[in-house]
């Protein structure tokens, strides 16, 4: 019998949900495409936050609050790491909203601490991420999990702290973008420059 299949882009789909590579003739499941996919964006996602605020050289603009209702780059960074250590942490067993987290400190304006200590909380947030997420299988994606004692499944909770972190990461962005001002390094091709269209 003839398996039907949907071609999309440099992939071929079949109707048994597996998902054939036709540059390197593999094949993996389209769960497991969907795991290698989001652990790419999540890093991505990681390294485009790292070098916006690393382009930051004074530390206390890591504090700047551009209004009082504002977030300022520390407080991004420790909200992050907060969401990330609850989220991910016991992962599939535990809810996601977990009850040492004290999610309003998050936001403290009055916080300072040295540039050292953020990036750690801010490796010791990724590390629950990429932890977690590293020792899913393609069969734990409809699984159910909770966060706040709501229902999610796992591709649930996975697209939500995705979406998440884009929203925040790319507050970030801005943030260093208006303290570095003119000698900032653009992350993505420059708003100037020709469009290629396999660079974002």
């Amino acid at each position: 019998m003839a398996i039907a299949s949907h071609q999309f882009g440099n992939s071929l789909f079949n109707v048994y949900g597996k998902l054939a590579y036709m540059s390197d003739n593999s094949t993996v499941s389209v769960g497991q495409h969907f795991l290698d996919y989001v652990m790419k964006r999540f890093r991505y996602l990681k390294l485009k936050a790292e070098k916006a605020f690393n382009q930051v050289k004074n530390e206390e603009d890591l504090f700047l609050l551009l209004d009082e209702e504002s977030n300022n780059i520390a407080i991004l960074i420790r909200h992050l790491a907060g969401n990330m250590k609850s989220r991910w942490t016991d992962f599939l067993t535990t809810d996601g909203e977990k009850p040492s987290r004290d999610r309003p400190s998050e936001f403290d304006q009055t916080y300072r601490a040295s540039k050292d200590e953020l990036l750690k909380t801010w490796e010791d947030g990724w590390a629950c991420v990429f932890d977690a997420l590293s020792g899913l299988t393609p069969d734990d994606l409809l699984k159910n999990v909770f966060i706040r004692k709501k229902r999610y499944s796992v591709l649930e909770a996975i697209g939500w702290q995705l979406t998440h972190y884009s929203f925040h990461i790319g507050q970030i962005v801005f943030l260093a973008k208006h303290i570095v001002s003119d000698s900032w390094e653009y992350l993505t091709m420059p708003r100037d420059e020709r469009f290629y269209p396999d660079i974002e």
